[in-house]
Protein backbone atom coordinates (compact mmCIF):
# COMPACT_ATOMS: atom_id res chain seq x y z
CA UNK A 1 0.00 0.00 0.00
CA UNK A 2 1.23 3.41 -0.58
CA UNK A 3 1.30 6.05 1.78
CA UNK A 4 -1.28 7.99 0.92
CA UNK A 5 -4.52 7.57 3.18
CA UNK A 6 -5.99 4.74 4.22
CA UNK A 7 -9.19 3.29 2.29
CA UNK A 8 -12.19 2.35 4.16
CA UNK A 9 -15.35 1.02 2.83
CA UNK A 10 -18.99 1.64 4.97
CA UNK A 11 -21.04 -1.38 3.58
CA UNK A 12 -24.12 -0.07 1.98
CA UNK A 13 -26.91 -2.80 2.21
CA UNK A 14 -30.02 -0.02 3.22
CA UNK A 15 -29.44 -0.13 6.99
CA UNK A 16 -27.30 1.75 9.06
CA UNK A 17 -26.51 5.72 9.83
CA UNK A 18 -23.78 5.43 7.15
CA UNK A 19 -23.41 9.12 6.13
CA UNK A 20 -22.30 9.88 10.06
CA UNK A 21 -20.12 7.14 10.00
CA UNK A 22 -18.55 8.50 7.17
CA UNK A 23 -18.16 12.22 8.20
CA UNK A 24 -16.50 10.69 11.37
CA UNK A 25 -13.73 8.64 9.35
CA UNK A 26 -13.34 11.54 7.35
CA UNK A 27 -12.52 13.74 9.88
CA UNK A 28 -9.62 11.22 10.81
CA UNK A 29 -7.92 11.45 7.65
CA UNK A 30 -9.29 8.14 5.83
CA UNK A 31 -10.85 8.09 2.41
CA UNK A 32 -14.39 6.76 3.35
CA UNK A 33 -16.71 5.71 0.54
CA UNK A 34 -20.67 4.31 0.77
CA UNK A 35 -20.58 1.73 -1.28
CA UNK A 36 -22.25 -1.79 -2.39
CA UNK A 37 -20.00 -2.42 -5.24
CA UNK A 38 -18.35 -5.54 -4.71
CA UNK A 39 -14.90 -3.71 -6.44
CA UNK A 40 -14.87 -0.92 -4.49
CA UNK A 41 -15.40 -3.32 -1.36
CA UNK A 42 -12.54 -5.59 -2.40
CA UNK A 43 -10.15 -2.78 -2.92
CA UNK A 44 -10.97 -0.90 0.58
CA UNK A 45 -8.38 -1.35 3.65
CA UNK A 46 -11.06 -2.04 5.80
CA UNK A 47 -14.45 -2.63 6.18
CA UNK A 48 -17.50 -0.66 8.70
CA UNK A 49 -20.73 -2.89 8.58
CA UNK A 50 -23.06 0.06 9.71
CA UNK A 51 -26.82 -0.96 11.16
CA UNK A 52 -29.70 0.32 12.77
CA UNK A 53 -33.10 -2.11 12.37
CA UNK A 54 -34.17 -5.40 12.34
CA UNK A 55 -31.79 -8.44 11.95
CA UNK A 56 -33.53 -10.19 9.97
CA UNK A 57 -34.45 -7.44 7.31
CA UNK A 58 -30.68 -6.45 7.55
CA UNK A 59 -29.50 -10.23 7.05
CA UNK A 60 -32.15 -10.34 4.05
CA UNK A 61 -30.48 -7.47 2.17
CA UNK A 62 -26.83 -8.62 2.42
CA UNK A 63 -27.80 -11.72 0.90
CA UNK A 64 -29.91 -10.30 -1.65
CA UNK A 65 -26.76 -8.14 -2.62
CA UNK A 66 -24.08 -10.66 -2.15
CA UNK A 67 -22.16 -8.64 0.67
CA UNK A 68 -22.64 -11.75 3.29
CA UNK A 69 -20.03 -14.05 1.08
CA UNK A 70 -18.35 -11.00 0.40
CA UNK A 71 -17.88 -9.83 3.62
CA UNK A 72 -16.26 -13.21 4.70
CA UNK A 73 -13.76 -13.41 2.09
CA UNK A 74 -12.53 -10.25 3.20
CA UNK A 75 -12.11 -11.31 6.69
CA UNK A 76 -10.55 -14.54 5.32
CA UNK A 77 -8.16 -12.25 3.67
CA UNK A 78 -7.41 -9.97 6.78
CA UNK A 79 -8.87 -6.90 5.97
CA UNK A 80 -9.93 -5.03 9.06
CA UNK A 81 -13.71 -5.59 9.90
CA UNK A 82 -15.74 -2.94 12.24
CA UNK A 83 -19.88 -3.73 13.19
CA UNK A 84 -21.33 -1.30 14.66
CA UNK A 85 -24.74 -0.97 16.86
CA UNK A 86 -26.64 -3.76 14.54
CA UNK A 87 -24.05 -4.23 12.50
CA UNK A 88 -22.06 -6.22 15.43
CA UNK A 89 -24.78 -8.03 16.45
CA UNK A 90 -24.45 -9.45 12.66
CA UNK A 91 -20.95 -10.66 12.92
CA UNK A 92 -22.58 -13.18 15.43
CA UNK A 93 -23.89 -16.54 14.59
CA UNK A 94 -28.04 -16.30 14.59
CA UNK A 95 -29.87 -13.88 16.23
CA UNK A 96 -34.00 -14.43 18.13
CA UNK A 97 -35.07 -11.17 17.19
CA UNK A 98 -38.81 -11.37 15.66
CA UNK A 99 -37.77 -15.08 14.46
CA UNK A 100 -34.59 -17.36 14.67
CA UNK A 101 -32.48 -15.74 11.72
CA UNK A 102 -28.60 -17.07 10.84
CA UNK A 103 -26.23 -14.15 10.97
CA UNK A 104 -22.45 -13.80 9.40
CA UNK A 105 -21.24 -15.98 11.80
CA UNK A 106 -17.69 -14.52 12.33
CA UNK A 107 -17.71 -15.02 15.78
CA UNK A 108 -19.25 -17.58 18.10
CA UNK A 109 -22.46 -16.40 19.75
CA UNK A 110 -26.47 -14.83 19.50
CA UNK A 111 -27.98 -11.91 20.29
CA UNK A 112 -31.43 -11.70 22.34
CA UNK A 113 -33.33 -9.36 23.42
CA UNK A 114 -31.91 -6.99 26.18
CA UNK A 115 -33.21 -8.33 30.10
CA UNK A 116 -34.19 -5.05 31.28
CA UNK A 117 -36.56 -6.28 34.10
CA UNK A 118 -38.48 -2.92 34.59
CA UNK A 119 -36.24 -0.46 32.56
CA UNK A 120 -37.66 0.57 29.36
CA UNK A 121 -36.40 -0.54 25.71
CA UNK A 122 -34.98 0.65 23.41
CA UNK A 123 -31.80 1.22 25.65
CA UNK A 124 -30.79 4.91 24.59
CA UNK A 125 -28.35 7.42 26.02
CA UNK A 126 -24.63 7.63 27.20
CA UNK A 127 -23.44 4.37 29.33
CA UNK A 128 -20.37 3.48 31.14
CA UNK A 129 -17.90 0.85 29.26
CA UNK A 130 -15.95 -1.43 31.22
CA UNK A 131 -12.80 -2.71 29.83
CA UNK A 132 -12.21 -6.53 30.57
CA UNK A 133 -9.09 -6.65 28.90
CA UNK A 134 -6.01 -4.64 26.35
CA UNK A 135 -7.03 -4.24 22.55
CA UNK A 136 -5.88 -2.72 19.61
CA UNK A 137 -9.12 -1.18 19.42
CA UNK A 138 -9.37 0.32 22.71
CA UNK A 139 -5.81 1.41 22.61
CA UNK A 140 -5.34 5.09 24.40
CA UNK A 141 -8.54 5.05 26.03
CA UNK A 142 -9.17 5.44 30.31
CA UNK A 143 -8.12 2.07 31.88
CA UNK A 144 -10.76 2.05 34.03
CA UNK A 145 -13.49 2.81 30.86
CA UNK A 146 -15.38 5.54 29.37
CA UNK A 147 -18.73 6.21 28.71
CA UNK A 148 -20.33 5.48 24.68
CA UNK A 149 -23.61 6.38 23.09
CA UNK A 150 -26.10 3.52 22.63
CA UNK A 151 -29.13 2.88 20.86
CA UNK A 152 -30.60 -0.95 21.09
CA UNK A 153 -33.19 -3.73 22.39
CA UNK A 154 -31.08 -6.73 21.55
CA UNK A 155 -27.54 -7.73 22.57
CA UNK A 156 -25.03 -10.10 21.94
CA UNK A 157 -24.04 -13.09 23.70
CA UNK A 158 -20.52 -14.34 22.86
CA UNK A 159 -19.99 -17.91 22.96
CA UNK A 160 -16.05 -16.74 23.72
CA UNK A 161 -15.36 -14.77 26.83
CA UNK A 162 -12.01 -14.02 25.13
CA UNK A 163 -13.92 -11.86 22.38
CA UNK A 164 -15.07 -9.63 25.05
CA UNK A 165 -13.32 -6.25 25.43
CA UNK A 166 -15.51 -4.04 27.14
CA UNK A 167 -18.72 -4.59 29.20
CA UNK A 168 -21.39 -1.94 30.15
CA UNK A 169 -24.98 -2.82 31.75
CA UNK A 170 -28.70 -1.80 30.97
CA UNK A 171 -30.52 -4.14 33.79
CA UNK A 172 -28.07 -6.36 33.21
CA UNK A 173 -24.62 -6.83 32.29
CA UNK A 174 -23.68 -7.08 28.34
CA UNK A 175 -21.05 -7.27 25.83
CA UNK A 176 -20.63 -3.98 23.94
CA UNK A 177 -17.12 -4.50 22.39
CA UNK A 178 -15.90 -7.35 20.97
CA UNK A 179 -12.56 -8.00 18.96
CA UNK A 180 -10.97 -11.15 17.74
CA UNK A 181 -8.07 -10.21 14.86
CA UNK A 182 -9.27 -7.84 12.54
CA UNK A 183 -12.64 -8.78 13.45
CA UNK A 184 -14.37 -6.14 15.65
CA UNK A 185 -17.37 -4.69 16.75
CA UNK A 186 -19.54 -2.33 19.27
CA UNK A 187 -23.17 -2.07 20.19
CA UNK A 188 -23.09 1.72 20.42
CA UNK A 189 -22.24 4.69 18.17
CA UNK A 190 -18.54 5.72 18.01
CA UNK A 191 -19.23 8.30 15.48
CA UNK A 192 -22.04 9.79 18.19
CA UNK A 193 -19.74 9.11 21.32
CA UNK A 194 -17.41 12.61 21.02
CA UNK A 195 -13.86 12.30 21.86
CA UNK A 196 -13.36 8.58 22.69
CA UNK A 197 -15.73 7.62 19.65
CA UNK A 198 -13.22 9.37 17.54
CA UNK A 199 -10.01 7.86 19.43
CA UNK A 200 -11.57 4.37 18.70
CA UNK A 201 -12.40 4.78 14.99
CA UNK A 202 -9.12 6.41 15.00
CA UNK A 203 -7.77 2.84 16.20
CA UNK A 204 -9.51 1.25 13.64
CA UNK A 205 -8.11 3.69 10.78
CA UNK A 206 -4.65 2.30 11.91
CA UNK A 207 -5.31 -1.01 12.29
CA UNK A 208 -6.37 -0.93 8.59
CA UNK A 209 -3.25 1.06 7.67
CA UNK A 210 -1.59 -1.33 9.07
CA UNK A 211 -3.03 -4.86 7.87
CA UNK A 212 -2.67 -3.56 4.21
CA UNK A 213 0.94 -2.71 4.61
CA UNK A 214 1.34 -5.92 6.12
CA UNK A 215 2.79 -4.31 9.29
CA UNK A 216 3.92 -6.60 11.90
CA UNK A 217 2.52 -3.64 14.74
CA UNK A 218 -1.06 -4.93 13.47
CA UNK A 219 -0.39 -8.00 16.32
CA UNK A 220 -4.09 -7.65 18.19
CA UNK A 221 -3.37 -6.73 21.75
CA UNK A 222 -0.47 -5.49 21.44
CA UNK A 223 -1.20 -2.09 22.96
CA UNK A 224 -2.90 -1.98 25.85
CA UNK A 225 -6.01 0.59 26.95
CA UNK A 226 -5.02 2.88 29.62
CA UNK A 227 -1.31 3.29 29.29
CA UNK A 228 -1.24 6.55 27.83
CA UNK A 229 -0.15 5.19 24.38
CA UNK A 230 -1.85 5.17 21.55
CA UNK A 231 -2.54 3.08 18.48
CA UNK A 232 -2.89 6.57 16.21
CA UNK A 233 0.70 7.47 17.71
CA UNK A 234 2.67 8.73 13.80
CA UNK A 235 -0.69 8.75 11.78
CA UNK A 236 -2.85 11.20 10.45
CA UNK A 237 -5.47 9.59 12.25
CA UNK A 238 -3.49 10.89 15.35
CA UNK A 239 -3.93 14.45 14.48
CA UNK A 240 -7.50 14.12 13.75
CA UNK A 241 -8.45 12.57 17.00
CA UNK A 242 -9.46 15.05 19.48
CA UNK A 243 -7.80 15.18 23.09
CA UNK A 244 -10.20 14.05 25.77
Amino acid sequence: MSAGPVRIAVIDYGMGNRRSVQKALERLGAVAAITREHRALRDADGLVLPGVGAFPLAVANLRALGLDRLIGERVRAGVPLLGICLGMQLLFERSQEIEPTPGLGLLAGSVTRLDGAALRLPHIGWSEVRFLRPSWLTAGLPAAGCAFYHVHSFAARPAEPADVVGVSEYGERFATIVERGSIAGVQFHPEKSSADGLRLLANFVVRCRAAAAGSSSAAGGSSSAGTGSSAVTGSSAAAAAPAR
